[in-house]
């Protein structure tokens, strides 16, 4: 960084120096505080995936049992009687200023719409267990969303606190400790300067 060494340059040069390193702090705090969320997330991201397979396989499982205790036709035949709407809507959120989605299900229609003589009561609960796994396969949705905005932040956040740590703070540094010697080279040349005019006057 090539500067002009003077005092106004130099005090400039000073401020801008303070106000890099607060930036840089507070940049690194938010490093810091958008690593811990998404820590944080990724743990309920790794619980909520084992649920949704566990749920996936127990509603799989009664499907196949409802299956067993009707004829192919009269089980195929319930679900061309569904007349359940589902909607998702979205808003938005924000964390750390970075604006994560959030997804909204709305449910119109009766989900169970087939008549009950001919059905078993286990395609109820299975249908009951897999509109609960869609609600978790929902918020899973919004959490893998969330991460990658939020891995994307850090990622940029992470730049800049590079940028400033090692390119924009060390220069300011070099042309601070510049700018001081040449000045201090210039205080002791007047000082020599003041020194020989005076041994002039005195002889």
């Amino acid at each position: 960084m090539i500067v002009n060494a003077t005092r106004m340059e130099l005090l400039k040069l000073k401020k801008r120096l303070v106000i890099a390193k607060r930036g840089y702090k507070l940049l690194k705090q938010k490093q810091d505080e958008l690593l811990r969320v998404i820590q944080e997330i990724i743990s309920k991201l790794s619980k909520l995936r084992e649920e949704i397979e566990e749920e996936l396989i127990n509603a799989l499982k009664k499907f196949f049992l409802a299956r067993a205790y009707q004829d192919k036709k009269t089980f195929e035949a319930s679900f061309l009687l569904l007349n359940t709407d589902i909607k998702l809507s979205m808003a938005w959120k924000r964390i750390m200023n970075v604006p994560l989605p959030e997804y909204k299900k709305s449910l119109e229609g009766e989900l169970i719409s087939y008549g009950f003589a001919n059905t078993s009561p286990t395609l109820d609960e299975a249908l009951k267990n897999l509109l609960e796994v869609f609600d978790k396969l929902i918020e899973l949705a919004e959490m893998e969303k969330s991460i990658a905005l939020l891995a994307g932040e850090m990622e940029k956040t992470r730049r800049r606190v590079n940028a400033l740590e090692y390119i924009l703070i060390p220069e300011i540094e070099d042309s601070v400790r510049g700018i001081n010697m040449k000045l201090e080279e210039r205080e002791r040349e007047t000082n020599s300067r003041l020194m020989r005019i005076k041994d002039i006057i005195r002889g």
